[in-house]
């Protein structure tokens, strides 16, 4: 939780631990002067950045990566701080910073690479064509609460390494471990200042809309369609990662054990709030008991609550605002008094949080079923079959992350088909939105573009350009004025001849 002061005559950000409401820290309250001023900074430096090529970006962020390591332990106490985590769900924070930074510091001289394109046509053969990449000279980057490191640095990696600056916007709500991040770039590595934080409220993110040459966004739909719109208006491009209702679909022939581990890893892990996380789960009736069973004795044993730095004594935190905390106790009050049933869980607890929760007796007529939780509860459901499965699946204004349960392969990938998500993992959850090769994007509701995708995650910083060459420079082209009847009719007759698929038109006749 967090709140507008002034401190020394200039506004700021009170940033408080979401478990017992403690002040942790303050950070700026940037006006929207402020952030196009720094906006401004960060242009001016954008080109020296650029012209050490994708080498010499990959050095200063790998010495980044250096220092985060240095620092792990001081910055994952950050993270737990403002964020109410467990330690175990702050350290996958840093895990993500590793594999993304190595991933693309890695490949950043292929991915940006000159790309060589044969030619088109008998007319074009005498030319060389080529596609090369310039970065966004500014991206803006805005994050959600919910993964104070994690979450930008999904994103800021590509946006360096393509060449561009980055004003990042962190969550009013957990501000301080980003702003921190950013303070060694500028300050600790010798890192040129491409990287600034433009911390505050609304305004600050408005204002960083408003002056970049592209947008990041991950958050909420209704932030996300405001985003795209001033966007379009601007004519600058966007990618946006909202919000998610993930489906499992759990067939007879799945392995149960494992199936409901990972319905119980992937609905609770970060307390529920992750927009890949699994809150709904359809299951075969013949398996329903049994699978019901197994989630439901794994759920009441999980351990709640913000463990000390190191010891990993918790499973699953707090939440990190009372708003979520509310929505997710509303959805819960109203799938009951529409007849679900509550097998564990169901409550509130110390400290900002919720108890981890199983939902039976569940239909889409339930908040549950149909709205965006964000919170340690899984719904589950029991279905007829595979088909009552994917359609209710797909029922939904959501399609971000899914994951289908069967021993059968061939069945796996021919309702993978059917799916209406961006990604699905077969007999595992949440893994196939984490592989860096392959994009991470939602459907309907869920977003528009996508993070990753090998190469794309670096592309979609950069604009391309097409390069024509010609090979041996004459001194005047054939469709050069002045126009000649003769040659043009030779060169109607050439069009003719090379285009047409029948000797009968080739000639003319």
């Amino acid at each position: 939780m967090s709140g507008p002061a002034v401190v020394a005559g200039r506004p700021v950000i009170t940033v408080q631990c979401p478990v017992d409401g403690r002040d942790i820290g303050t950070v700026p309250d940037l006006s929207g002067d402020e952030v196009a001023a720094l906006c401004a900074e960060l242009r001016e430096a954008q080109s020296q950045w650029e012209a050490l090529g994708p080498g010499g970006r990959s050095v200063h962020l790998r010495r980044w990566l250096d220092w985060l390591l240095d620092n792990e332990r001081r910055l994952l106490e950050m993270v737990q701080q403002e964020t109410g985590k467990s330690w175990a769900d702050a350290s996958l924070e840093m895990s993500v910073a590793v594999d993304v930074i190595n991933y693309f510091t890695g490949n950043a001289e292929r991915f940006l690479a000159d790309r060589r394109v044969k030619p088109a046509g008998a007319a074009n053969a005498m030319r060389r064509l080529r596609v090369q990449v310039r970065p966004h000279q500014l991206v803006g980057l805005i994050t959600p609460w919910n993964g104070p490191l994690a979450g930008p640095m999904m994103d800021v990696v590509g946006a360096l390494v393509a060449g561009a600056a980055v004003v990042s916007k962190p969550s009013e709500v957990t501000p301080l471990t980003w702003t921190e991040v950013v303070r060694g770039w500028r300050e600790e590595i010798g890192a040129p200042p491409v990287l600034a934080a433009a911390t505050g409220g609304r305004e600050a993110g408005v204002a960083v809309v408003d002056e970049v040459d592209m947008v990041m966004f991950t958050g909420s739909v209704r932030t996300g369609r405001s985003i795209a719109v001033r966007c379009a208006e601007r004519l600058i491009p966007c990618s946006l990662e909202l919000g998610g209702k993930d489906a499992m679909v759990v067939l007879a022939d799945a392995d149960l054990q494992r199936a409901a581990g990972a319905a119980v890893w992937g609905g609770m892990t970060n307390s529920g709030q992750a927009c890949v996380g699994v809150e709904r789960v359809y299951v075969e009736a013949p398996v329903y008991d049994e699978f019901v069973k197994l989630v439901t004795n794994r759920v009441t044993a999980l351990r709640q609550g913000m463990d000390a730095p190191g010891s990993y004594a918790s499973d699953i935190g707090a939440m990190v605002t009372p708003s979520q905390l509310d929505i997710v106790a509303e959805h819960v009050a109203d799938a009951v008094s529409k007849g679900a049933r509550i097998l564990t869980g169901g409550r509130r607890t110390p400290g900002n949080g919720f108890a981890p929760t199983v939902l039976v007796d569940v239909d889409h007529t339930m908040r549950c079923m149909r709205e965006e939780t964000f919170g340690p509860t899984l719904a589950i459901m029991r279905v007829s079959g595979e088909d009552q499965a994917i359609t209710l699946a797909n029922d939904s204004e959501y399609g971000l992350s899914s994951s289908l349960w069967t021993r059968d392969n061939r069945r796996a990938n021919r309702l993978s088909r059917r799916i209406e998500a961006g990604s699905v993992s077969i007999n595992n959850a949440l893994v196939a939105t984490f592989q860096l090769p392959i994009p991470m994007g939602g459907w309907k509701n869920s977003g528009l573009g996508t993070r990753f995708g090998g190469a794309q995650g670096v592309l979609k910083y950069c604009r391309q350009q097409s390069v024509v060459e010609e090979r041996l420079p004459l001194k005047s082209e054939p469709m050069w004025y002045p126009v000649v009847p003769a040659r043009s009719r030779l060169m109607a007759r050439a069009v003719r001849l090379l285009g047409a698929h029948d000797w009968r038109r080739r000639l003319g006749r």
